[in-house]
């Protein structure tokens, strides 16, 4: 088959490749949409894999063709989306069902080979059958979108509340388009780019919703929509000290904010704003991955069944399609940022 093959860090490769074989409980998967994941850009150019060669790609859906030992050929022909995370089962996490938090995973398109490839093995039981109504590009966003609502889910904004969402990036967007679809109206979003002011407009938010901080002051700009009084929630969605900061000052007293951007450095926490936190006994928590337990109730299926029904529109957020064999295009726009775009999707 064809993949992109990662030898090192910046050294990534088209070329042919043996077809993957399922081992016991995989099956093998062609691989019909994969979508490319801010964090592929660093693990392709910057920092490298745990071990190469490596073929990326986690966020992807396609359908069974071939099944191994211990798995029902009843899975043949099934249109399938992807939980990447690979438990192993045994920790104190694992054995509370918080897969999330495995301290012991694997993981495809980081630790074992992924989806930037005609076709990939996975464990039978990361899979989730996709309804007819789903279609392979939706379903190659169900990691993202899980993403955002398991960190929406977490904080469990109200109706009524004053929310904030900081970050416009792929993960920013679907939280402020879940919060939406739970029935949230007060929203506010910070970002920084033309595009992104566009992309929320899309959403269905007025304009007087989006502040551009690199026009304005944000933190003026959240009292100014608050009465003064500051946000009720607050998504950091960008994982720098500055928007850290931002959210502790722009948070109402007996507030909440969620902390969801990946750090791209070492944070200080100085006195005044421990002293905040203690002050406003505001609520500050994380998020991590999502949660898929087969369930009803878990953040995939809670994804799924908004999109079976057409609640949520997420296909509006794809800005580049690719070929496989043209996927590095997609790799170059998000390292070299020379294009406005929200999703890049590689479509088979």
């Amino acid at each position: 088959m064809k993949a992109w093959v990662l030898h090192g860090i910046g050294d990534l490769r088209y070329e042919t490749v043996k077809d993957p074989l399922p081992g016991k409980q995989e099956v093998c998967i062609q691989v019909k949409a994969a979508g490319i994941c801010g964090s592929d850009i660093p693990r392709l150019y910057q920092n490298g894999a745990y071990s190469h060669p490596l073929i990326p790609g986690h966020e992807f859906s396609g359908v069974v063709v071939d099944v191994g030992e211990g798995v029902s050929t009843d899975w043949l022909g099934r249109r399938v989306g992807v939980f990447p995370l690979i438990p192993c089962g045994s920790c104190i996490s694992c054995e509370k069902k918080l897969y999330e938090m495995c301290r012991n995973y694997s993981y495809t398109g980081s630790r074992r080979d992924g989806a930037f490839a005609e076709y990939v093995t996975v464990p039978v039981r990361n899979l989730i059958s996709l309804p007819k109504e789903v279609s392979f590009e939706e379903a190659a966003m169900l990691e993202p979108m899980s993403v955002a609502v398991h960190a929406v889910r977490r904080i469990q904004p109200q109706k009524t509340d004053i929310v904030t969402v900081c970050g416009l990036g792929t993960i920013g967007l679907f939280v402020t388009m879940f919060l939406q679809e739970a029935g949230i109206r007060n929203i506010l979003t910070i970002g920084n780019k033309d595009f992104q002011k566009q992309t929320v407009r899309k959403l269905g938010l007025l304009d007087d919703a989006y502040c551009d901080s690199r026009k304005q002051d944000a933190f003026e700009w959240i009292k100014e929509h608050t009465d003064g009084e500051g946000t009720d929630v607050f998504f950091e969605c960008v994982g720098r000290e500055r928007t850290y900061t931002l959210a502790i000052n722009s948070t109402a007293p007996l507030g909440k904010v969620m902390l969801v951007g990946n750090p791209f450095s070492d944070m200080g926490l100085s006195r005044d704003i421990y002293w905040k936190i203690l002050r406003n006994q505001l609520t500050v928590t994380g998020t991590w991955n999502s949660a898929f337990l087969h369930e009803p109730e878990d953040d995939w299926n809670y994804v799924l069944e908004r999109l079976a029904k057409k609640r949520i529109a997420p296909a509006e957020m794809i800005t580049h399609r690719y070929s496989l064999e043209d996927l590095e295009k997609g790799f170059h726009i998000m390292r070299d940022k020379t294009e406005d775009y929200v999703k890049i999707m590689g479509i088979a």
